[in-house]
This record gives structure tokens, C-alpha cells and sequence, in this order.
């Protein structure tokens, strides 16, 4: 494990910006799973979903995320990809932040956005069930919780780097 820092949460709790902005920050690289599968498989994580299955999908990132957690800076994972139990077991030791987003605030958020495809419908009763199944996930792997809710993604950012940083 050598990433500087793994971000975990639903989707819409910011992973992506808040990790792009504090690799920035620490002159670290960034990398989103979900960018890194959609760039290697020439596919969105929604046509991985239609074409090949959400099975499918799962495997992709479970192998892509083992590989960039040997990787150094800043790390932001899939919203599902604390359902793994192999990932749990590599998040192991490594500093975890879950970024925490209330429903109301991440379906504000994702809204009807096509490339998050199991929230395709009904958002908000999505973003229920999701966070149900996954918050004791998340919580599971977090060495520190940031909650999200309301605040810029700067803020966030700042807020993580208060945590992590050494003091």
C-alpha cells in the first residue's frame, strides 16, 4: 500500500473533485477508478453496465483498484467498490477517508446524470437504498469521516487535509 490517500462514498459525496484537488495540493498524482477502468476499456461505467453487466464491472474495478492502491497519491474509488470483500481486505491499514453525503445532498448532486447507471430512475429511492447497503461498508474501511453536506468542494478538501496532514 503506498497511496497517500483512498477516498470513499456514494456517489455524489465529491471523491473525484475533493481527490483532484488535494493531489494538487500535495504535488501528488490523482487517479478515479472509474476514470481509470472507462480509459482502458475505451467505455462510460454505464455502457460497461449495458453491454457486459454490473458482474462484469465489479471484477474491472476490484482488479483496477488493487493495482493503484500500489500506486503513491491520492486515490478515489468507486461508489460500490467497498462491496468487494478483497478490496475491503487491501483497504486494510491504508488512510481512508469517507467522504459522507446525506441523500438529499448527493441526489442534489448526481441528479439524473446517465453515467451513474444504478441510479437511473427513481434517484433519490437509489441513493436510499445504496447508502443503506453500503454506509456500515464504508464506515468499515475509514480511518476518518468528512461530512460532505452543504459544503464546496474546497472545504471538503480542507477539511480532509486537516486530517491527514501531519501535523
Amino acid at each position: 500500500m503506498t497511496a497517500r490517500l483512498v477516498l470513499v462514498g456514494a456517489p455524489g459525496s465529491g471523491k473525484s473533485t475533493v481527490g483532484a484537488l488535494l493531489a494538487q495540493r500535495w504535488g501528488e498524482p490523482f487517479a478515479d477508478v472509474d476514470a481509470v477502468i472507462e480509459a482502458r476499456t475505451h467505455k462510460s461505467v454505464a455502457e460497461i453496465f449495458a453491454d457486459d453487466g454490473e458482474p462484469a464491472f465489479r471484477a474491472l474495478e476490484e482488479a483496477t483498484t488493487a493495482e493503484l492502491l500500489d500506486e503513491p497519491g491520492v486515490l478515489a474509488l468507486g461508489g460500490g467498490a467497498v462491496l468487494s470483500e478483497a478490496t475491503r481486505g487491501a483497504l486494510h491499514g491504508a488512510p481512508v477517508v469517507w467522504l459522507k453525503v446525506s441523500v438529499a445532498h448527493a441526489a442534489g448532486r448526481v441528479g439524473l446524470n446517465e453515467a451513474r447507471p444504478l441510479l437511473l430512475g427513481n434517484v433519490r429511492g437509489r441513493l436510499v437504498k445504496l447508502l443503506a447497503e453500503r454506509a456500515p461498508l464504508y464506515a468499515e474501511v475509514a480511518t476518518a469521516t468528512v461530512d460532505t453536506d452543504g459544503l464546496p468542494a474546497a472545504e471538503v478538501a480542507d477539511r480532509v487535509a486537516a486530517l491527514m496532514e501531519p501535523r
